[in-house]
């Protein structure tokens, strides 16, 4: 029993960040992104009788520790749902991105991995069954499951049933680009989850957080409808700032940027007064995303890469949801 799929990542233009509930990963908020073509997790799950554990190589490279536990953890949830039994499985992953640097690779690490699973014990689920199902692997995961703009639901139920991704726009429905700007590759120091329950449970700015993203949410969809580039991008940019100023408000207070990350965040501020529309995004860690217009692309990318702080630059246009190879 084999099967191969790709998921690519997504860039969250309305910010998760939080859970009402640790074990099921349900959040606080609804959040929506935009699944990117220029970064992607292929992965391949043989299940087979002769293991005695599940072995993961990731970029050819047994994976231990954390990271090997939250993914047996979630291999053993795929046997419990399905009732498929002990069997063990040999995972094959390979990432173009950098892995826990802030460009959302466990999203399509855990969206690749449960499509290959789910789809190598020939299970019978639609995209909705196996959004509910990749949230537990990875919150944010869930929306690689779709491409184009994507929502996902925090639901209201409290077995996480109604929790789920939902496909806004399709991904030629708008040609948005997105420049993703590596300024440190290396695995940062607090990890999303880590960071994330700090906030929620220390932050003396996440009620107010919190309060602000129905509108930002219900002004974002706007955008997308009407395909007004400006107010998709500076509602991007004003939910990312919020989002990381939680963080400063944290027992102790913390920060995912570093002096290159404000240097790529200057620039793109100075791009904008120079009248070319350009908006930047930031997940938790230092890498910057960019988003613009196809007409402004060169622009863009010889502003960026002239930046010394800039090691690379990957440009991605909207991207397809999950596929088997």
């Amino acid at each position: 029993m084999q099967a191969t799929a790709r998921a690519h990542t997504n860039i969250a233009l309305i910010k998760y960040w939080g859970k009402r509930n640790e074990s099921l990963i349900l959040p606080t908020n609804n959040s929506l992104s935009l699944t990117l073509d220029g970064f992607y997790t292929e992965t391949t799950v043989t299940f087979r009788e002769d293991l005695t554990s599940d072995f993961f190589l990731l970029d050819g490279e047994p994976v231990m520790g954390e990271q090997y536990d939250r993914v047996q953890a979630f291999l053993d949830l795929i046997r419990r749902e399905y009732n498929i039994g002990q069997i063990y499985t040999e995972i094959k992953s390979k990432n173009t991105m950098p892995t826990a640097a802030g460009f959302a690779s466990s999203a399509s690490g855990f969206a690749a991995l449960a499509g290959a699973a789910t789809k190598a014990l020939n299970l019978d689920i639609d995209k909705t069954e196996l959004s509910r199902l990749t949230r537990q692997g990875s919150g944010s995961a869930c929306r690689s499951i779709f491409g184009g703009f994507v929502e996902w639901e925090k639901g209201e139920a409290e077995d996480g049933s109604d929790s789920q991704a939902v496909q806004i726009a399709p991904s030629n429905y708008w040609d948005v680009r997105v420049a993703a700007v590596v300024v440190d590759a290396k695995m940062k120091k607090v990890s999303s989850r880590e960071g994330m329950k700090r906030t929620v449970d220390t932050s003396v700015f996440y009620s107010g957080w919190l309060d602000s993203l129905p509108q930002d949410l219900a002004d974002i969809k706007a955008a997308i409808r009407g395909q007004d580039f400006e107010k998709l991008g500076s509602i991007s940019e004003a939910n990312c700032l919020k989002m990381h100023a939680t963080t400063l408000g944290a027992t102790p207070p913390f920060t995912y940027w570093q002096d290159s990350t404000m240097a790529v965040m200057q620039a793109v501020q100075t791009m904008r007064d120079s009248g070319i529309p350009a908006y930047f995004t930031i997940d938790a860690g230092p890498n910057v995303k960019v988003l613009y217009l196809p007409e402004d692309e060169e622009a863009v990318m010889n502003t960026l890469k002239n930046l010394p702080v800039v090691t690379d630059v990957t440009l991605s246009r909207s991207g397809e949801g999950i596929s088997y190879v």
